[in-house]
């Protein structure tokens, strides 16, 4: 699969996310690299909300430092 080198995203994640789960494999099927900030593992709940201060749930996406 060809990556696409233009577009970099972040996802904000947690383990058992269904969700999470749909939106990175749009991510793969896209075929834009991504990092994914897994809470509970490499990133907390406090982390998230510096970020995005209305997060109430996962994912939460940046594509090329933007939020969407």
């Amino acid at each position: 699969m060809q990556t696409n080198l233009n577009n970099k995203a972040v996802v904000w994640s947690q383990a058992n996310c269904p969700a999470c789960n749909q939106a990175k494999a749009l991510l793969d099927i896209k075929g834009i690299a991504y990092e994914v900030k897994m809470l509970g593992e490499n990133a907390t709940k406090q982390e998230l909300l510096e970020v995005v201060p209305s997060a109430r749930s996962v994912p939460q996406i940046f594509l090329n430092g933007e939020y969407v």
